[in-house]
């Protein structure tokens, strides 16, 4: 076949578009390829992110898990903190020199004795308020709110004056069982004329012993 003018440009058109083809090919290969790779780019990606997510959960899940159970394990504890006894209608003297151990001064003791007796000896830190007038005075000196420890010289006087104080509207009243032989016989502190002069016993600082004397 004899080369033409005409048959070289037929061939080198040909030529042309046979690269261009391969060119195109090649150029949507690439790109199939591309966004392949992006797809499973992205595929990856919400997959690692769906695991965080499932991770953070369990995790969360797990930190709530043990809280529950940390406040389910205190909540069953018994209550083992040491708390002051508080004022009951009528108390004993251990009940009293107890909250006089803890330091807890919002409360008042009141002896309703005659005042001879009162200085003779009485509770320390007690106030003298007579029966007779017993009720004008703590009006005037103590808010109706107030804990108050009352006693007398027996405890039918405490009673007395323990329901003397609830009529004049004091709810927070102690009727203190034993009076001044009960709180001396578990050693609590006193003061007085009496008291001041009375040697020590034998068993002043036996407590077991005093409170059997006073049984019998």
């Amino acid at each position: 076949m004899q080369n033409t003018p005409d048959n070289i440009q037929e061939a080198k058109d040909k030529a042309s578009e046979t690269a261009q083809e391969a060119k195109d090919k090649a150029s949507e290969t690439a790109q199939d390829v591309k966004d392949k790779a992006s797809d499973v780019a992205s595929d990856v990606k919400d997959k690692a992110s769906d695991v965080k997510d499932k991770v953070s959960d369990t995790l969360q899940s797990a930190k709530d898990k043990i809280s529950d159970t940390i406040k389910d394990a205190k909540d069953k504890l018994p209550e083992v903190t040491p708390t002051p006894p508080g004022l009951k209608a009528q108390t004993s003297a251990n009940d009293l020199k107890a909250r006089l151990e803890w330091g807890e001064p919002a409360f008042t003791i009141i002896d309703v004795r005659d005042r001879n007796t009162f200085n003779d000896g009485h509770i320390m830190g007690a106030m003298p308020m007579p029966m007779e007038e017993l009720v004008d005075r703590v009006k005037s000196a103590l808010e109706v709110s107030r804990d108050i420890y009352v006693y007398g010289e027996t405890d039918e006087q405490t009673a007395t004056a323990a329901d003397q104080l609830r009529a004049a509207g004091f709810v927070q009243v102690a009727e203190l069982k034993g009076g001044l032989p009960g709180w001396k016989a578990i050693g609590g502190p006193t003061e007085g004329i009496s008291e001041s002069r009375t040697p020590a016993g034998a068993d002043d600082y036996n407590v077991v012993s005093r409170l059997k004397d006073q049984a019998e």
